[in-house]
């Protein structure tokens, strides 16, 4: 995605509202959170870290929470998201003796001290934020050096069957996000001051057995168009079916196949950040010139 882009831009506020009327059946929907949760867990094992302090980043309604407590036993996990609605479902379904805490923010805007996080798990976060670079400037600035930033995101080529669909049948409309490209992410996490970053892809396939469906589930998980672009006006039930028939006509068989492409990654901390713009160059490695006098 590019940030330049206004039409890939999306509403916060459209995104906050959507996640809090997902929030009662959210559970029984992400299936996609579910399978990059138990991978980027899966990807921390062998990572030594020391952690008193893990932030769930984007932590929806808490399922990371248990997972991570026994991961980091003795940190306290604290759950931050924008949607009130997912942190009170999260926060139900902790016992009376969790460790864990919960932060109504905006994950751009982090209410903690720098360098003061030793670890920041994100697991399905940035394909709700447009430009993820004040994203990583942030995580930079709160995460002590030698602090690990671990997340999983979506790659471009995730829901393309459904772009085109849409494409087909309104051309020139927006209705599905676009994810940033993983060298892009790479580019970003470095030039946050974020350092050695590993990325790698992995692909899953959702099948459907009918457009209605799909549309439910991206429903109940939040991941209906939020873009800022998205017409005001109700879309009208012939564009639907257009699309629905669009739809179905790029399939071979009788299932909806939908591609995601899921990018795992992980870095540390630096314990400096840099501003958008800012560049910092050691010194020792600037050649003398001599002067002529």
């Amino acid at each position: 995605m590019d940030p330049a882009d206004d039409k890939s831009r999306l509403n916060t506020r459209h995104v906050r509202r959507r996640f809090d009327r997902a929030a009662a059946g959210f559970d029984d929907a992400d299936f996609v959170h579910k399978v990059t949760r138990e991978n980027l867990l899966e990807r921390l094992q062998p990572v030594v870290v020391e952690a008193g302090t893990v932030v769930d980043l984007g932590s929806a309604t808490g399922s990371s929470t248990a997972p991570l407590s026994k991961r980091f036993r003795k940190a306290r996990i604290v759950s931050l998201d924008i949607s009130h609605a997912m942190l009170v479902a999260g926060r139900n379904k902790q016992g009376w003796f969790s460790r864990a805490a919960a932060v109504q923010a905006d994950a751009r805007r982090l209410p903690f001290a720098d360098r003061s996080i030793d670890v920041v798990f994100a697991n399905m976060l940035l394909p709700w934020i447009d430009d993820p670079l004040p994203l990583f400037v942030e995580v930079a600035r709160v995460l002590r050096k030698g602090g690990l930033f671990s997340f999983a995101t979506l790659g471009p080529d995730s829901l393309s069957i459904l772009r085109r669909a849409w494409e087909t049948a309104a051309p020139g409309s927006q209705h599905v996000n676009r994810f940033s490209d993983m060298h892009d992410v790479g580019d970003s996490l470095v030039s946050a001051g974020l350092v050695d970053p590993v990325l790698d892809v992995d692909r899953l396939t959702l099948s459907y057995s009918s457009a209605d469906n799909l549309f439910r589930d991206l429903t109940a998980a939040g991941g209906r168009n939020s873009l800022a672009a998205r017409e005001k006006s109700l879309l009208g039930k012939h564009r639907y079916q257009s699309m629905r028939s669009a739809l179905c006509d790029l399939q071979a068989d009788d299932k909806i196949n939908v591609e995601m492409e899921l990018v795992y990654g992980h870095c540390w901390g630096s314990g400096q950040s840099r501003l958008r713009g800012e560049f910092r160059i050691d010194a020792a490695q600037i050649a003398h010139r001599n002067t002529i006098q």
